[in-house]
């Protein structure tokens, strides 16, 4: 007979055993960790610290949802669509006829009537409805080693660009589905002064981008070279464009992949009703609005269509405050969480007073 020993551990019942065909424990070993014996805390909860949680929250939720509310309300915002679906829209001929192959642009002028002022910066935003920018294969179609100036990656673009990586055996730039697709409608603003003269407005062309997006995640190839012509040679423009990215403005700094239109639109919007800044309106100096009451026409060259994939452009007119732009659901979802904790506050009060008072007279009786 094979002869065995064994050693027994009073204070956790662990047996080791040796010797040939011995068989380990598979207990845990004895640490406060693997027992389960670390410290731990579990709140009592009672009604003297429930119920002053309720009313504190809804104390608080409440007025903060009600500021919130109104300083959205507060913001003043304009909105203008000018697909033209309809047949008595300006932009009804633009919308039917153009497409991506068309030779020339198509412009459409809108007339529209500002019933308040403007004071302060207004910012204007392009909308788009029913274009998922957020599907898979169009978000990773891009090339960010090219979009940050490097020549390797311009001249050999990334292989998730395809389709859009080379055109006529030449590379794109700047390539992917993303670049291709980019908005390209010119829109203007004219005030239409009572006199009958039209006075342009003018809208910045810079400041619409991230200030990180500029200046660290997009980049010409060549550093500061201001000949972007010859660091772009060799390669193509997207299929979809008109110009090519060295062309997109008689400005240096705001030309090629820091073109701050261009940068806009490579950020991608999660939901497929989306509006992206287009241009910002300072506010004058003195007590003169920024945008006076009265008639305004907006000038389109209709270069986007939409009508292949049923959907909608919108001009947006607005200002801001501290919380940004127009957006009520915040103070709705305050107001609302609220409202709702300071009422079960109340129920769960008269709840307790009355079956705590039925438990305090049943142990008296007792």
């Amino acid at each position: 007979m094979m002869a065995s020993s064994y050693t027994a551990k009073e204070e956790d019942g662990h047996i080791t055993v040796s010797g040939p065909g011995a068989l380990r424990s598979r207990k845990p070993e004895n640490t406060a960790f693997k027992q389960q014996r670390l410290p731990a805390w579990q709140p009592i909860l009672t009604a003297g610290t429930v119920l002053p949680a309720f009313f504190i929250i809804g104390l608080l939720f409440i007025p903060i949802g009600i500021g919130l509310f109104v300083t959205s309300n507060n913001i003043k915002e304009f909105e203008i669509d000018y697909t033209g679906v309809d047949a008595s829209s300006p932009c009804y001929n633009c919308s039917q006829s153009f497409s991506w192959n068309s030779s020339r642009p198509c412009s459409c002028s809108i007339p529209f009537y500002l019933e308040q002022p403007y004071e302060s910066n207004v910012y204007v935003y392009y909308g788009l409805s029913n274009f998922y920018q957020n599907h898979r294969r169009y978000v990773k179609s891009r090339d960010d080693s090219q979009l940050n100036g490097d020549p390797k990656s311009l001249m050999e673009p990334s292989k998730e660009c395809e389709p859009y990586a080379f055109h006529e055996n030449k590379p794109i730039a700047p390539c992917g589905a993303i670049a291709n697709s980019m908005f390209n409608d010119t829109l203007e603003l004219f005030y239409n002064d009572p006199n009958g003269t039209k006075v342009r407005i003018l809208l910045n062309t810079t400041g619409v981008a991230w200030w990180t997006d500029k200046h660290v995640k997009f980049g010409n190839p060549g550093g500061n070279s201001p000949n972007l012509t010859a660091a772009f040679q060799g390669t193509t423009k997207p299929i979809n464009w008109r110009r090519p990215v060295f062309d997109l403005d008689a400005d240096e700094g705001n030309n090629g992949f820091i073109n701050e239109d261009f940068i806009v639109w490579m950020r991608t919007a999660a939901l497929p009703t989306f509006r992206k800044l287009y241009r910002i309106i300072n506010k004058k100096s003195g007590m003169v609005p920024t945008l006076p009451r009265g008639n305004y026409s907006l000038e389109v060259v209709y270069n986007y269509p939409v009508r292949s994939f049923e959907g909608r452009k919108r001009m947006i007119l607005s200002t801001i405050s501290w919380m940004g732009g127009k957006n009520p659901f915040l103070g709705i979802a305050y107001i609302a969480v609220g409202s709702v904790c300071f009422f079960l506050g109340v129920v769960l009060l008269l709840v307790h007073h009355k079956c705590g008072n039925r438990n305090n007279n049943a142990d008296i009786s007792n």
